[in-house]
């Protein structure tokens, strides 16, 4: 897991270094922090160790995450394309688009401290949170990039300055290997990683 991640770290700062002035994203900005999105099981365990450890260390503050938490999966699990027992989405084709286009667009992200903008579990945010803003390749090949960033930017300004788009197969081979050492499989969203 920390392999993962620290490859991530540095392929983001690198594009970050690249990008300069073109990225808008800095703490209080909170843009990616809503609508929901799927993560794999290993970000999902890097986020539940975070939380029981903020919980030995400042239990005030994981309450505070706890609360929109179940709150979150209260107004969630009717429409949750998946099991909402498990909290593991569907992998059809149905249950993928609808998640993908109209599932909870505007739920915030229960991990935002709303005072500070900030995340509560920073340093274990999943590896979405922890590419989105820079632009990166999409999964048909498009680049993309938060639409605060990159506004006065030409197209090839915005190729310079790319994640590496190696990160994505390491990414899929290092969540395999863990779903395969941990016998997991599936994704999930953060609320229901939490509870």
């Amino acid at each position: 897991m920390a392999d993962l991640i620290q490859i991530v770290d540095a392929a983001v700062a690198d594009a970050m270094r690249r990008s300069g002035a073109h990225l808008a994203c800095r703490i209080g900005c909170t843009q990616c922090c809503t609508g929901v999105f799927a993560i794999s099981q290993q970000d999902a365990k890097r986020i539940r160790d975070a939380l029981a450890s903020l919980a030995q260390s400042d239990p005030d503050r994981a309450q505070r995450i706890h609360t929109p938490v179940a709150v979150s999966i209260a107004r969630l699990k009717k429409d949750f394309p998946g099991n909402p027992i498990t909290g593991i989405l569907a992998n059809d084709d149905a249950s993928r688009a609808f998640f993908d286009e109209e599932f909870a667009e505007d739920e915030v992200c229960p991990v935002l401290d709303p005072a500070t903008g900030s995340c509560d579990l920073y340093a274990a945010r999943p590896i979405l949170c922890r590419t989105f803003g820079p632009a990166m390749r999409d999964e048909d090949g498009n680049l993309a990039a938060c639409e605060l960033c990159y506004t006065t930017a030409t197209e090839e300004e915005i190729a310079a300055c790319e994640v590496d788009p190696r990160i994505t197969m390491e990414e899929e081979a290092s969540n395999r290997a863990f779903d395969a050492a941990h016998n997991t499989c599936g994704e999930t969203i953060i609320a229901f990683a939490l509870r």
